[in-house]
Formats: structure tokens, sequence, C-alpha cells
């Protein structure tokens, strides 16, 4: 008896659950015809323009060329910054080195509260004279639209104070990898356009990272195909955050209609409130696409058989940038996306404009509930798998009659919504294969469970939020997701020289710059750096940043107590000789030793073996750094200044060639030879009246300053 009534109990839990899933499938249904409109519309749309548009003789196509021959306009990039100190300087390095145009300024906005970041900041606006830093006159985090804010009221004041005007202001965040033709492209379209969106997508993620693969999976295809339908239903297009620049008709327009706020503190998604507003205004938005080629490097293929590739890949020009990886960042940031969207654009933007907008604004906002639908569809689909177990296996035996019939309207509908499931996955496995290729195609199946399951966390979050927002009045704050940025193994770039890189920083005037670069072809016998240094026309700060970005070296920081010590593993002549100054180092088999410049691998070698060590280690140090170095350990004080050694003064002011100089430095002991003048003259490199006039050009550079000759090491 009490099998049966187990048996009993089972079947109508059985039939609950069916009555469960009948409820669930007509839920379903209404948002997979949603989704099948959109299928319709973008591929009806796709081959209509394949058969006629782009058949016509009069269609041409954007090239490359028209995009290099239109005059540079000026345009600004803003960059709002709170508590990315770990990755903002790599951004803006790679931003200038990677971008083929002048006439921008970066505008990275920080908080007074937020130190680390600052300091990053700073360090990259004393290397790239086009960065300017805004400081938010409030701590943080408030939200990103008010750092936004303040970054336009900046860059306002900055066209009053250099009487310019910025063409357009481009959106990005401090993860954005950009393409080179990023602001050749947008030039073209401005001022025509006020609001050019350009496509986003992840980085390349190793198959086996399920919750960074979902970014991939879902911007393949939403910046693919969904917005492309909606620009074309609407004429509007949400803004993406990122890759997004306003024309200064737009900023205008915005600030005098809200008081120089253009974007809403209101909102936590900033970007998709400023692009329906600007549909509202009759501002013009264009979801912008214009095949170019990447130089992407891939992960591990064949799903880790095989190391990483690098291929050339043709795709819309668009921004590239990481994604959370971990499953807590992930819902936290779309939590962010789904209550600004889905929740806060409701209370502000409500229902209004045409039809077709008001569908999308359905379309965006049904999130808040199918999300939970598809994990209530998964829980509910593994009882019943369970129950259909229980009955091939003969645990269960009794059943009542099952509501999906063959033919019954609730049959009708499990139909429908499992070709519409199939036919979600075969696009997305589409779009994703166009990108990434057929490896991450297949693991896009399984991460679109994965993705339901962060999107339904994320979706309780936001609720959970938005209730405490309108119950309790808690304010909703810039809930910040840490970010990463790829190293510089995993961008494929080109190595510049050192006169192309200073040129790209433009820290120094190109006119200079020609003519150092003359100076040293012609004889001058001296290193670009140090001949732009002599001349006034750079500083040892940013030759030393240059230098230690172009060598991939880190920055040294002297330690004085270390060097007035004197017990280090090299010798004062070995330092003297190389140019070197050691640093501490927790190991014994370990050099660690500040140059101003890298050594080569010979001089390596023979340090190494001097100072009895497996490894040398080097660190980029000032040039007056290592000159005043040099003068602690041979007994003078440690006075960073900018006199050069009198070696240098000799080579600089052509009085002897470096040729002989480095020769007769070689074999050159301070200890043995006494004063580096005096040595010279011995060895007959320079004259007495040569090493004179050096020495008077020295104490004249000292500026009063009392330096004995003696101590002015080569």
């Amino acid at each position: 008896m009490s099998a049966v009534l187990w048996n009993i109990h089972l079947a109508n839990y059985h039939a609950a659950l069916e009555t469960a899933a009948v409820v669930l499938a007509v839920l379903i249904l209404l948002s997979s015809l949603d989704d099948l409109f959109i299928d319709v519309w973008y591929w009806t749309r796709h081959l209509w323009r394949r058969l006629t548009v782009l058949k016509r003789s009069s269609y041409r196509p954007l090239s490359v060329d028209a995009l290099m021959e239109r005059p540079q306009q000026p345009i600004a990039i803003m960059v709002p910054a709170w508590a990315e100190y770990d990755v903002i300087a790599q951004m803006v390095a790679n931003m200038i080195d990677v971008l083929d145009y002048q006439e921008y300024v970066i505008f990275v906005g920080t908080y007074p509260n937020d130190t680390q970041t600052i300091a990053e900041v700073e360090r990259m606006r004393r290397r790239y004279r086009r960065l300017q830093r805004v400081e938010v006159p409030h701590p943080g985090p408030t939200n990103k639209a008010d750092c936004l804010n303040w970054l336009v009221l900046s860059i306002f004041e900055y066209e009053k104070r250099n009487d310019i005007e910025f063409a357009g202001v481009v959106l990005h965040d401090s993860e954005d990898v950009l393409h080179p033709w990023e602001l050749r492209f947008y030039n073209y379209l401005l001022p025509r356009k006020d609001m050019i969106q350009l496509p986003v997508t992840s980085l390349d993620r190793e198959w086996y990272e399920l919750v960074a693969g979902t970014y991939m999976d879902e911007f393949a295809e939403w910046h693919a195909k969904d917005l492309v339908v909606r620009e074309s239903l609407s004429g509007t297009v949400p803004s993406a955050g990122v890759g997004t620049c306003f024309s200064r008709r737009a900023l205008l327009a915005l600030s005098e209609e809200t008081n120089n706020q253009p974007f809403n503190t209101d909102s936590l998604t900033e970007d998709y409130d400023i692009g329906a507003r600007l549909g509202r205004m009759g501002m013009h938005s264009i979801f912008a696409r214009f095949p170019v080629e990447f130089r992407v490097r891939r992960p591990s293929s064949w799903f880790g058989w095989g190391g990483a590739r690098e291929r050339t890949v043709k795709m819309a020009l668009c921004v590239r940038e990481y994604f959370p990886d971990n499953f807590r960042a992930a819902y936290r940031q779309k939590a962010r996306w789904v209550l600004g969207i889905g929740m806060q654009s409701w209370e502000t933007l409500g229902w209004g404009g045409s039809l077709a907008n008001r569908y999308l604004l359905l379309r965006d906002r049904k999130g808040i509930i199918t999300s939970f639908v598809s994990i209530l569809a998964y829980i509910l689909f593994a009882q019943l798998l369970l129950f259909w177990l229980l009955k091939v296996t003969g645990v269960w035996t009794i059943e009542f009659p099952t509501v999906f019939q063959a033919g019954s309207w609730p049959m009708r509908i499990a139909l429908f919504t499992t070709a519409a499931l199939g036919m979600r996955v075969l696009q997305r496995m589409y779009f994703v294969n166009r990108l990434y290729g057929w490896e991450h195609a297949l693991m896009s199946v399984p991460r679109m469970i994965v993705g339901n399951v962060i999107n339904c966390a994320a979706t309780a979050r936001a609720w959970r939020l938005f209730a405490g927002y309108l119950l309790l009045g808690r304010q909703l704050v810039w809930d910040k997701t840490m970010h990463d940025f790829p190293s510089n193994s995993q961008l494929v770039q080109t190595r510049r020289r050192l006169g192309e890189l200073l040129g790209v920083w433009q820290a120094v005037e190109p006119a200079r710059l020609q003519q150092a670069l003359d100076e040293q072809q012609h004889g001058r016998q001296q290193p670009l750096g140090r001949i732009l240094v002599s001349q006034g026309w750079l500083d040892d700060e940013t030759l030393a940043e240059a230098i230690s970005f172009q060598e991939e070296l880190p920055r040294a920081s002297i330690d004085v107590d270390y060097l007035k010590q004197g017990y280090f593993p090299l010798s004062v002549d070995a330092c003297v000789q190389w140019r070197v100054l050691p640093l501490p180092s927790a190991s014994a088999d370990v050099l660690r030793l500040a140059v101003a410049s890298a050594l080569p691998e010979a001089t390596l070698q023979v340090l190494a073996q001097h100072a009895k060590v497996e490894q040398v280690e080097q660190f980029i140090a000032r040039e007056s750094e290592i000159n005043a170095g040099l003068r602690l350990i041979c007994g003078a004080d440690y006075r960073i200044n900018a006199v050069p050694l009198l070696g240098d003064l000799l080579v600089e002011m052509k009085l002897i060639s470096r040729e002989h100089f480095q020769a007769a430095l070689d074999e050159y002991r301070p200890h043995r030879d006494g004063r580096i003048g005096d040595y010279l003259v011995r060895r007959g490199v320079a004259s007495e009246q040569a090493i004179a006039t050096a020495v008077e050009e020295q104490q004249r550079r000292a500026d009063g300053a009392r330096l004995h000759p003696d101590v002015f090491l080569a």
C-alpha cells in the first residue's frame, strides 16, 4: 500500500510539473516570437541588400583611401577612471602607440580619493603631451555619468583655452583595445553624424574560460545582428558605453537641455539613456560597420591541443576588450546593465516614441522576467528527465494522462519552442564562428546555459538593488568591475625606434626631433636621446620612460643608502666603466643594475662573471640619476642635476670622438688613473685645452654650483 501511495504522490507531482511546464512554455513562446521577428528582419534585410543595394552600379563602399585623404579634425577622447590603477597606464600607452591619427587629446577623469589611479595617470601625463587629467571635485565613487559630465565640462574649457573646437568626443573605458583607424573613421563621418557607435567584441579567451566566453558569444551576435536590426527599425542606436563618438553639436544640445549635465547621473547605464535622448532630439545616430583586418593572437586550439596562433581576421572595425572571467564579477556587471536598461530606463524614459521604439523598449525590458523563466525551465526539465528515468527503470509505475498529447496545443507550443531553441543555437554558433572559429562556435552551446545562469543571478541582484532604492532610498553608485588589459605578449605590436616612439608620444617638437636625427646621422656620434636632452628639447625623465617602454624594462628606484654603504657585487671601477649602478637584490645569484639604456647581452655576461652571479636584471634610470650615483660611489655628494659628465661633454662639444673616448674608457680605472681629464690627456685622446674648455662649460651649466672637476666621471 505504501508503494502505491508513493506512486500516486509522484503522479500528482508529475502532473503539477507538466502544468508548470505549459505555463513556462507559453512564456518562452512569447519571448521566442520576439526573437523570431528580429531574426526574420535581419536575414530578410541582409538578403535584400545583397541582391539589390550592393549590386547597384552606383554603390561605392567606403575605402581606406577615403579615410586617409580626409583632413584630420580635432577629436577628444574621454576615459572615466575609478580604481583603474592596474590598467589605465597600459591602456593609454597602447592607445597612443596604436592610433594612426595626430589631432586628438585624451582626457582621463579621476577622483581625489583615488591616489593610485592619479599616480598612474600623472605618470602617463609626464610621458604623453596629449594627455590631460581631469579631477572630479568630490570623492568617489559616484557613478560613471558624474565623472563623464566633469570630463565634458573640462573638454569645453580646454577648447576655450586653446581656441579650438573638437569635431567629436569619443567615449572609452580603461580596458579598451583600439584599432589604428578608429579616429580616422570617426573623422570621416563627423560632423554629419551626431552619434557613431562601433561594434564591441571580446578579445579571445581560452576554450575552457566559460564565464568570459559568454561575453564573446553574446557580443558576437548582438553587435552583428541585434543592433543592426535596432538601427533599421527605429533609426536610433543605444550607446555601448565604449567606442561611441558624439558630435560637438550633440554634446552642446544635451548640455543646454540639462544644465551642463549631458549624462544622466540618475542612471547606472548612462550610455543607453543618452542614446534614447539623442533619438528623441532628432539627432542622427548610426551603428557603423567598416570591414578592416585585425592581426590577432588566438589562444591554444583544438581544446588545448597546440599552442597559440597568430592570424589575420577580417571583421568590422570595433573596440575589443577583456570582460570578467569569474562568475561574481560577471553577474555584478550584468546586474548594473539590467538595473539601468530594464528598470531605471522604465522610470526615466517611460514608453514613449514610435511603435518600433516601444517594441524595442519592451524587448530590452523583458529580461527582468525571462531571465528567471529560463532557469525555472532548466529545473523543470531536470525533474521531468528524472521522472522519465524512474519510469523506464520501473521504479515509478502510476502516471496520469499527459497534457502533452500528440496534436494538442501544449504539444505544438513545446515543438515550436524546441525549434526556436534550435534556431537560437545555430545562429549563435554562426556568429561566433565568424569571429572566433569553429572551436568557440561549438563551446557557445554549453556557454548558453552558463550565460543564462549569470543573467538570472544578475537580474536577482538588480531587483534587490532597485527595491532598496525605491523602498529604502538607498543610493545607486558605481558598482566597480575590475578590468584586465592584455599584456604585450597578447597584443600583436610593432617595435618602434626611439625617434619614432618620441614622435608618436609628441614628446619633442617634430622640427627639433628631425634636427636631432640629422645631427646624429651626420657625425654627432651621440645617442639620439642624449642629443635631445643636451639641447634642452627633451627632459631626461621622458627619455627614461621612452627607453623603458621601448626595451620593455622596468624603471629603477635608486637606493642612495645602499650605494653609500659600498657593499655591492660590482667594483666601483666596473660601475664607472659600464655606467651602471647596483641595486639591492633579494638573491645572491641575481645582480640588479640601474642603467640609462639597455646593455647588450655580451656586456651582461661580462658583468655576471665579474660579480660571480648567474643572472643580471636591468632597470632603466634617468641619466642624471646614473651620473649622481657614480659621483656618490666615488666619494662625492649625491646630487641630481642636468650637468653632463666630462666625457659626455667632450663628445657633445666634438672635442673628441666617441669611438676614441669609448676605447680609452674601457681601460680606465679611477683608483689607478686618477682624474678622467688627466687620463685622457695622457692617452692622447684629448688636449689640455679641450679638457679646460669642457670643464668651463661644465661649470657654466652647473649655474654657479660649486662642483669640483675631479668628480665628473665618464
